[in-house]
């Protein structure tokens, strides 16, 4: 039974049965061939080892796979893959009328060699990782370096950085090399969480031991696709993951502490420090006041506090990083109901036991570089997890659904994988392709899986044996997400501004919105009008503020891990599409885009159809729309509520 106390002993290392590591997950990863095909229809199909899994398994329930889609579809699906924005018109009609063979080839590599790609797939990292540039909470404090992490990860992507090096340059980066300003940005991955603030002071144990959960919970998450968060407060209910197992985890953070890298000119520092001492100075006499002050009067004080909490200045700029400290070291304990106040056991660091061999020993919180070594625990080849949870991400965002479809949970609560063999021989590949995105990518988007239309003769009895198209005898057509339709409207409209990296931009917002804030100084609109229209990644991510365009259509909250977005469909939806200021003035800005590219209201409604959709308007579409234009032709009203008519069309808001 733990107890309040720091003197409690020392906790036994956990012991498990044969049966809690028979789970799938925790087995080593098999080394299964792909199937062969000897008949005609089989080995045309196959373009890579990809497909005979999948055909395999589709033969074996009686499915065929669906044909393949025809060009115009297959750029615009492959270009919101990789690069989450719509193809132009003349690169549609380039890719349909191009006779080579390897057309669809030279595509891929074309997307995957542009910067564009690693704006799309950082988004995905970051919902994994939870990034916002606040810390949430009731004071929401802004983060305005936090922006650095952002742009690492998407030079990271782009350069096609091994994961293996990717994870431990965010888990560890700063004990590889200190003086490294890219390895340093690399672990403010360890302070991406939320943090909780008490009238600007979080040096308290109970905000520590919330600092501490918060750094440990996201290796699970991210890195492992388990749940050990679960275990916090007891042994977890349905994974063989002991309470003791999670706070052995934590050790490995036991001497890590915030860094914040100061980058400001001395100058700047100096007018910063004159505008804070006296506030500091103040802020310290309110609160030693408050020790002493009978509880009627400490509501004030606490309103005092807070006034002063509102005029300190923004952090100079800095490195949003880590740093290890023995001296200030935190003394690990199993606590009961995860209570900080109630301390059990202390134990030292070790890896999840249940992927562990009972007599390894648990190492000294003090050891050196303890960040490293869990990170090259995480990354070691024989670890059964890692390449399989990374493989099943990058399978996800390509198919819509992972083979595993519980992407942060591969415990006993999460669902099977629906092609077993070919998740292990991706993640073997993937292994020995030296953990390189970019190989997996090709692999998967040049497959005849990959290539199938969304829409084939046999649904109906297809969706009986398999109605969420598991088995994948079809593609899963998808919504835009939020950033994409956003980022859309404005390439659309010719607004886009493709400038990359930087601070993030604050657009423009209803002041009922800011007021609501707990500071509403920590929004200060961007003054250059054009940074407004550069793309969703750059704009600002703050937990008490999401942007109502990208809350309605499912943007994630980042105060958790967001494994897989949600597809939601309903009213306020339409409402913003048609009612929006984001929408409307972008409108405008097609509806006039259209005006000066093409002379009449038909090359007007081809051209339209062409840029929104990627293909020309059906007879019908087009139809209805002469006869909508055709008593004002030269109105702008009607021009632009048939440019706002597109952007609420679902040619334009799903990707087949």
């Amino acid at each position: 039974m733990l107890v309040a106390a720091d003197d409690a002993g020392v906790a036994p290392l956990p012991v498990f049965k044969p049966a809690e590591r028979r789970h799938w997950a925790f087995q080593p990863r098999k080394d299964a061939p792909p199937p062969v095909f000897t008949d005609a229809a089989g080995k045309a199909w196959v373009r890579t080892p990809v497909d005979a899994f999948v055909l395999a398994r589709l033969r074996k329930e009686g499915l065929a796979p669906a044909p393949e889609a025809d060009r115009a579809t297959l750029i615009r699906r492959v270009m919101y893959d990789l690069h989450g924005l719509p193809p132009a018109p003349e690169e549609v009609a380039a890719f349909v009328s191009d006779q080579s063979p390897r057309a669809y080839e030279n595509l891929v590599e074309r997307l995957l060699a542009s910067p564009r790609y690693g704006e799309q797939w950082a988004r995905h990292w970051l919902d994994v990782v939870r990034f916002a540039e606040s810390d949430g909470y009731e004071y929401d404090t802004h983060r305005p370096d936090a922006y650095r992490f952002r742009d690492y990860v998407m030079a990271s992507l782009n350069a096609d950085k091994p994961y293996d090096v990717f994870v431990k340059e965010q888990i560890a980066g700063d004990e590889m090399d200190a003086s490294n300003e890219t390895l340093q940005v690399a672990s403010g991955f360890n302070r991406l969480g939320p943090l909780r603030k008490n009238a600007g002071n979080q040096e308290v144990a109970s905000s520590r031991t919330e600092v501490l959960t918060e750094m440990t919970n996201i290796i699970g998450a991210a890195f492992l696709g388990m749940t050990i968060g679960c275990a916090r407060c007891h042994d977890h209910k349905f994974d063989p993951i002991r309470q003791s197992d999670y706070y052995r985890m934590q050790g490995y953070f036991a001497q890590t502490q915030a860094n914040d890298i100061i980058t400001a000119s001395a100058e700047e520092q100096a007018a910063w420090k004159a505008k804070v001492t006296p506030l500091e100075t103040e802020m310290r006499k309110l609160r030693f006041a408050m020790r002493r002050a009978p509880e009627e009067e400490k509501g004030k004080i606490e309103m005092q506090l807070e006034k002063l909490d509102e005029q300190m200045p923004l952090p100079l700029t800095s490195m949003y990083a880590v740093r290890n400290d023995a001296k200030e070291m935190t003394q690990i304990h199993l606590l009961t109901r995860g209570d900080y106040r109630f301390k059990g056991p202390k134990v030292g660091m070790r890896p999840l036991g249940v992927l562990t061999a009972e007599d390894q020993p648990e190492l000294p919180l003090n050891t050196e570089k303890p960040r490293l070594k869990l990170a090259e625990w995480i990354v070691e080849p024989a670890n059964p997890l890692t390449a399989r949870v990374m493989t099943n991400r990058i399978w996800q965002y390509h198919f819509g659904r992972g083979l595993v479809s519980t992407p942060n949970d591969f415990g006993r609560m999460g669902t099977m994988p629906s092609h077993p063999e070919l998740l292990d021989w991706l993640s073997n590949q993937y292994i020995a392709g030296g953990w390189r995105m970019k190989p997996l990518h090709r692999m998967l988007l040049l497959s005849s899986t990959y290539r199938q239309a969304s829409r084939t003769g046999q649904e109906k009895a297809a969706m009986e044996k398999d109605p969420e198209n598991k088995l994948l005898w079809k593609f899963n057509r998808r919504r835009l997400e939020a950033e994409e339709i956003r980022d859309s409207m404005l390439a659309v409209s010719g607004r886009l501004n493709a400038k990359a990296g930087g601070p993030s931009v604050m657009g423009s917002i209803d002041a009922e919105l800011i007021n609501d804030l707990k500071r509403p100084q920590y929004w200060q609109q961007t003054r250059d009008k054009s940074e407004h229209y550069r793309r969703t990644i750059y704009m600002i991510y703050k937990r008490n503020l999401i942007l109502p365009f990208m809350q309605v259509f499912d943007s994630p909250d980042t105060l958790l891990s967001c494994a897989r977005r949600d597809q939601s469909t309903h009213a306020p939806q339409a409402l913003e599409l048609l009612n929006g200021k984001t929408s409307n003035e972008l409108a405008g800005a097609f509806a006039e885009r259209l005006a000066k590219e093409k002379a009449t209201g038909a090359e007007r409604i081809d051209h339209a159809f062409r840029l929104i959709a990627g293909r020309a308007p059906k007879a019908q579409e087009k139809d209805l729309a002469l006869t909508y234009l055709a008593d004002g032709e030269k109105d702008a009203t009607a021009a632009r509520e048939f440019a706002l008519a597109l952007f609420n069309s679902n040619a334009f808001l799903y990707v087949d």
